[in-house]
């Protein structure tokens, strides 16, 4: 039954504005508001032969998009490290509809693809690449240049790009290349080392165990590899317990490598790098572009916002994808070797002063970046570096790049400046206040004296910081360059030259430029001893890397064009004010504004056709505890997601006190929650943690109420200790405690009882009984039944993906009966006949637990 509505009456002066900002749009302004439907696009989805593994077939998953019109130049999509070919829908579905036969495929060793993971070695995930191409050509909807060549270009993002370039280098068939957030060579991403001629790295262990455990923990093996080739996975074993590449694993990611090949890729080639990028940064794509442009290959370049820290927009992609392959693919024209860098956002100087928004290109291409001298002053200084590395600096995160430290910064955080530079670990060295802006493009150098006092090797790492007048610091992107030195000799100072991170920096007038150096940072593999280092300067100049700069799009518009741009803003405007009432009307019904949580014919249905919930329909009332319960794969997690805002819905709606729920809605604030693990900082204290996290919501601190959640953590005087000494149960009590900050009104907590002891349990049971009995409404999930029956006032019942009952726990357990019990016909004529056998009996009220209730259900709907 569909509740009442409430309806605003539609202002009759709003319709006749905006048609009058139609009218104008389109008579002075000659611009198109509406574009036809996007043509039909078929699907053929089918495995495909691919590379044997040891003798046994496999085969690929794939998906081929084909456009309306064939025969038509192909493109082959191969999709980022851990994910499949469902991730490359969107963008293959726009390539399609822009007239390209599309393949989609997932790759050796994910999803329903068979094989192992080789990390896009040459005998394996390249040499499947090849008989990708090999069918395609055999496809009569292909254009072929040549029988058994098709007219074909190769892209993909990260794992896929570099998929893309190293196809491209063994396969003459490739006529053109988008290859986007990629490396040049694994072994220096993974083992980085910013001192020219000094080798190895410093092992980047935050982004190869993220990348290792994505991947192995899609398919649990006994040998802790998942479905990792053996090499590979005893190669990353050894790295993870030395800290070290031997020759073994710098042979196997130096044959994974584009910088193998470069020279042999003539398909003109597109690099797309992420600014924000702490796995593979500017350098890697700067390398490749060199390698690639020296053999006569037309190459561009862009550096673009996101990354692999920073989000990816796919409709940014495809338009890249698009203005490179449509004139090699299409037209065949070759495009010219060219540099963009696409600064969204950002406010820079050109050389004549003149102000430069958004994108920009780098005048002379790539390799025009110019080292301008900035001098430099600060004295030697002695830096420790702790045993262990604990404490460590916190730059970058996976994924999140710089943006813990400097959101840890803003919230004011007890130590949270300390994230970044921790007092004794680093050595700065200044330069005086900018006297013109700077565009920093690229990696500066600087020269350092190092000594080891009591050792022969130093791990330090360095990084540039544009600090402002009023002190406040910015380290772009959260990156670092790491330094390893080998062969010294303690006491004796050793010179280098190292290169900065490959940054993208508008340094305004007034700013100063800094260079630190520090001991320790969390991303990276550090020494286990404790140690120190003498750090000065060895020459008084930073080679300052900048480029020179202009805006894309120059000069003054027509002026007509300017009264057709600004009648169609004034359009858009209307169009988005008539949107924000609609919104507004249907966003809210006031009918449930006491209903904490209402749930109507929900539905999720991911994009690969898995059905994850089926038209769900249940509501919760205030007061009550809710037990969410269901096996595996039932539908619980993806229904606590949705309820947060964190996925959408494909049809149904959920509301919170009748505000429909989406992303970033204003009512969620009005819930606390924990899904699928805390994400607490290992780096501070459970106090700290807690405080960082009320300070992220923007709220005065006075409502946190934080003495009743550290009252709820129990956990004494540990909670100032550092949370990576927690145990999992400690972890998790602070994780409902961080959930309850503010004393929300609905509490939504994922398996909240995951590593708590039986005391623990008896606890947390009488917390969130005594929470509900406030008004406030806990809904939670969780597999101990027993738990949950002695918890919840309610239960909600899931299996695959459906709803098979919800209401009171009395009433469920009361209404099935159990298989195993007696049932009489007329229980006192049985007491009585007992009775006279001289057997003293008594009724006794038969009651069934939630576990038999809960698998005759789960039972009955197998």
């Amino acid at each position: 039954m569909k509740l009442p509505r409430t309806r605003i009456p539609r202002s009759r002066a709003v319709r006749g504005l905006l048609a009058a900002f139609v009218v104008l749009a389109l008579a002075v302004g000659g611009i198109a508001l509406f574009r036809p439907g996007s043509p039909h696009i078929a699907t053929r989805s089918q495995f495909v032969t691919g590379t044997p593994e040891g003798g046994t077939p496999v085969r690929l998953d794939t998906t081929v998009y084909l456009p309306a019109k064939t025969p038509a130049p192909a493109i082959l999509l191969a999709h980022g490290f851990g994910g499949s070919k469902t991730d490359l829908a969107g963008e293959a579905r726009s390539l399609a509809a822009d007239g390209y036969v599309v393949l989609a495929y997932t790759a050796r060793g994910f999803g329903r693809s068979g094989g192992l993971i080789h990390l896009d070695a040459p005998d394996y995930e390249v040499a499947d690449a090849r008989l990708l191409v090999s069918y395609l050509a055999a496809m009569p909807q292909v254009i072929k240049d040549h029988p058994g060549d098709p007219r074909i270009g190769v892209a993909g993002s990260s794992y896929g790009g570099g998929l893309a370039l190293l196809q491209a280098g063994t396969d003459r068939r490739i006529d053109a290349v988008g290859a986007d957030i990629t490396w040049n060579d694994l072994s220096t991403a993974l083992f980085p080392n910013a001192a020219q001629g000094h080798a190895p790295g410093v092992f980047k262990k935050l982004w190869a165990g993220q990348l290792f455990g994505a991947a192995a923990g899609r398919a649990p093996s006994s040998n802790g590899c998942g479905r990792f080739a053996a090499d590979v996975c005893a190669a990353y074993q050894q790295a993870a317990a030395t800290g070290r590449p031997d020759a073994t694993i710098l042979s196997l990611l130096q044959a994974s490598s584009p910088a193998r090949v470069l020279s042999r890729i003539t398909a003109p080639t597109l690099l797309s790098q992420g600014q924000q990028d702490s796995l593979f940064d500017l350098s890697q794509a700067d390398a490749n572009a060199r390698g690639i442009a020296a053999a006569g290959t037309p190459t561009k370049v862009i550096w673009r916002s996101g990354g692999h820290d920073g989000g990816t927009s796919t409709s940014q992609l495809v338009g890249f994808l698009r203005s490179w392959f449509d004139p090699i693919l299409k037209h065949g024209r070759v495009p010219d070797r060219s540099f963009t860098a696409s600064l969204t956002g950002a406010a820079l100087s050109s050389q004549d002063g003149s102000s430069i928004d958004q994108t920009v290109r780098i005048e002379g291409g790539y390799g025009a970046n110019r080292q301008v001298p900035v001098a430099l002053s600060g004295a030697s200084r002695t830096i420790f570096a702790p045993a262990g590395g604990n404490p460590a600096a916190v730059t970058a995160v996976p994924g999140l790049g710089g943006l813990l430290g400097q959101a840890a910064g803003l919230a004011g955080v007890t130590g949270a400046t300390q994230l970044a530079s921790i007092p004794g670990q680093f050595a700065s060295f200044s330069s005086a206040p900018l006297t013109r802006a700077e565009l920093v493009a690229g990696s500066s150098t600087v020269q350092l004296r190092i000594t080891a006092r009591t050792t022969t090797d130093a791990t330090l790492f360095a990084s540039l910081h544009d600090v402002a007048p009023d002190g406040s610091d910015t380290l772009p992107s959260g990156l670092v360059a790491p330094i390893r030195l080998t062969g010294l000799r303690p006491g004796v100072p050793t010179t280098v030259t190292v290169r900065l991170p490959g940054i993208v920096q508008s340094v305004p007038a007034g700013h100063r430029v800094v260079v630190r150096v520090a001991t320790t940072d969390l991303a990276y593999q550090l020494p286990t001893d404790a140690r120190s280092y003498d750090v000065a300067l060895a020459s008084p100049q930073l080679g300052l890397s900048t480029a020179v700069g202009r805006a894309e799009a120059t000069g003054h518009p027509w002026p007509w064009l300017i009264v057709g741009l600004v009648a169609m803003g004034l359009f858009l405007l209307g169009v988005a004010f008539a949107a924000v009432r609609r919104r507004r009307r249907h966003s809210f019904e006031p009918a449930l504004q006491h209903v904490p949580v209402s749930i109507e014919h929900l539905s999720k249905v991911y994009s690969d056709g898995y059905r994850a919930v089926d038209d769900v329909t249940f509501s919760v009332q205030q007061g009550q505890v809710v037990g969410l319960l269901g096996p595996n794969g039932a539908g619980k997690t993806t229904l606590l997601r949705t309820l947060m805002g964190l996925i959408a819905p494909t049809t149904g709606s959920i509301r919170l006190f009748g505000e429909l729920i989406g992303p970033g809605a204003a009512v969620l604030s009005r819930t606390g929650a924990f899904i699928e693990g805390p994400g607490l900082l290992p780096h501070l204290s459970g106090r700290d943690n807690l405080r960082l996290f009320w300070a992220a919501t923007g709220r005065p601190e006075e409502d946190a109420d934080f003495e009743t959640a550290l009252e709820i953590a129990g956990l004494g005087p540990s909670i100032e200790r550092r949370v990576k000494t927690y145990s999992q149960g400690m972890r998790q009590r602070l994780a409902i405690a961080q959930a309850m900050l503010g004393l929300p009104e609905v509490l939504i907590l994922d398996e909240p009882a995951n590593g708590l002891d039986p005391p623990q349990i008896i606890e947390m049971r009488e917390v969130l009984r005594r929470y509900a009995e406030t008004g406030r409404t806990v809904v939670l999930s969780s597999h101990l039944l027993d738990e949950v029956e002695q918890t919840c006032t309610h239960v909600v019942v899931m299996h695959n993906g459906r709803l098979i009952t919800a209401g009171s726990v009395e009433e469920i357990v009361g209404a099935v009966a159990g298989p195993d019990r007696l049932r009489v016909a007329d229980p006192e004529r049985a007491v009585r006949v007992l009775a006279d056998a001289g057997i003293e009996a008594q009724q006794v009220a038969t009651r069934h637990s939630l576990e038999e209730v809960f698998m005759q259900l789960v039972g009955a709907d197998e």
